[in-house]
């Protein structure tokens, strides 16, 4: 926890908690997803803190996705080095952590790749296992986790647990993915304000990692003549079986293929 508070200090020392049912309300208080964009829109052009929008995509998105347990946001800062900067509740930030701590898991791969990961806790052939039996045993039936791209580079990913029987189906992963979309524009704007050497290096090495990770899955696919999809699902497959993060291997992959 006390990573979560101090990466939520560092950004803003004036906001309240996420969780605050004040300011989040009942879901049938809600107008729906479009008054909640609108809502976003205003944020995201206005005065208000990077920590705040943030904030508030994250109460939205548990409040109008369904099913949705607790949300949390996923900033890759200096050195690519994960921190989760909101979040709806401390389920979502201990198991965020336990991932930053193995190195790799939903979250984290979601924030390197640019991609939508959806995990079934209860499927034996869960492509992060162990993460599947931990976030299982806290109650969570499902986990969606979706980049947040910021002019095709990505710089973090906001993820959703759910406690339902029930998948997060396309509509709940399309609202999901436009969340994202908010926050990242968000992060874009706050970025414009912050050192620009600072904003840059950590734009870079995230545009790094995602490059190296595209060209990894083109090679896999090339190989085993599959689709992108199933291309990044072996990759996530070899980071799990070797204990490696998904960077590193991706890395391993095309500095291999460099000097064949």
């Amino acid at each position: 926890m006390h990573d979560q508070e101090q990466g939520r200090s560092e950004l803003s020392t004036d906001t309240q908690h996420i969780g605050d049912p004040e300011r989040v309300g009942d879901r049938s208080q809600l107008a729906g997803p479009r008054a909640a964009f609108d809502e976003l829109s205003r944020f995201v052009l206005g005065e208000l803190s990077l920590t705040e929008v943030l904030q508030r995509v994250a109460e939205l998105a548990k409040a109008l996705i369904p099913d949705t347990r607790e949300v949390s946001v996923t900033l890759l800062k200096e050195n690519q080095r994960p921190e989760t900067v909101v979040f709806t509740g401390s389920l979502a930030s201990q198991l965020d952590e336990r991932q930053y701590k193995k190195g790799f898991g939903p979250c984290l791969d979601a924030a390197v790749s640019g991609k939508t990961i959806l995990v079934s806790t209860s499927d034996p052939d869960a492509a992060y296992p162990e993460f599947a039996r931990v976030a299982q045993r806290s109650g969570v039936s499902h986990s969606l986790s979706v980049g947040l791209p910021v002019q095709l580079r990505t710089v973090g990913a906001i993820n959703l647990y759910a406690a339902s029987d029930r998948a997060f189906d396309e509509q709940s992963i399309e609202l999901a993915e436009t969340f994202a979309g908010y926050a990242a524009v968000a992060i874009a704007n706050a970025a414009l304000h912050r050192s620009t050497a600072n904003a840059a290096a950590q734009m870079e090495a995230a545009m790094r990692s995602r490059s190296t990770i595209d060209q990894a899955i083109g090679i896999i696919m090339g190989r085993n003549r599959c689709s992108p999809e199933e291309g990044f699902s072996l990759l996530v497959t070899m980071s799990q079986r070797r204990n490696q993060k998904l960077r590193d291997i991706a890395q391993e992959i095309v500095s291999r293929i460099a000097q064949d």
